[in-house]
């Protein structure tokens, strides 16, 4: 069996990404312990990530780049925006706890998506937040191997990701 679109997918890798001087930096282990599993396809991975993958067997390594556009986008400046300090009060979350500097914080737009951005600056009545995902503009270097592969069952392929082990359980 090979990785192709609705198949679960078992493997492990290293990912790593240029620093400021072009050195290697790892910013990722995923190991035999706890590997990732997904759904080919339907995961949400970028598709510069899949598309190396695919028709991969159990027991191949890969070993390849992933350039921003064909992984999480080039970094997007307009992506850092100032909300109202008013929009994080909650009475359930102490403010000062969730608006600490580098905080990811998950937050809903005004047409009801949710997405994750990073406190970056505080001042007296604003917010600056960088919604930009992390390895945004980033050359990232997969190296790993997979360990296993399957077909999606129907009623993953309806949800959108893997159940039973390495997955979601209901």
């Amino acid at each position: 069996m090979k990785v192709e679109k609705n198949n679960v997918v078992a493997l492990i890798y290293s990912l790593r990404i240029p620093d400021n001087d072009g050195e290697m930096d790892i910013v990722e282990v995923v190991t035999e312990e706890d590997p990732m599993y997904f759904i080919q396809g339907i995961s949400g991975l970028p598709e510069g990530f899949e598309g190396k993958i695919e028709g991969l067997a159990v027991g191949d390594t890969f070993d390849f780049t992933v350039a921003p556009e064909e992984g999480y986008g080039e970094f997007d400046p307009e992506a850092i925006v100032e909300l109202p300090k008013a929009v994080f009060q909650s009475d359930d979350i102490d403010q000062d706890e969730l608006l600490e500097i580098g905080n990811i914080v998950p937050m809903t737009n005004e047409d009801g998506e949710r997405m994750h951005g990073q406190v970056v600056e505080v001042k007296d009545d604003v917010v600056v937040m960088n919604f930009n995902h992390p390895l945004a503009g980033k050359e990232m270097h997969f190296a790993g191997s997979i360990l296993s592969i399957r077909p999606a069952t129907n009623e993953e392929i309806s949800h959108g990701h893997v159940h039973g082990e390495g997955g979601h359980h209901h």
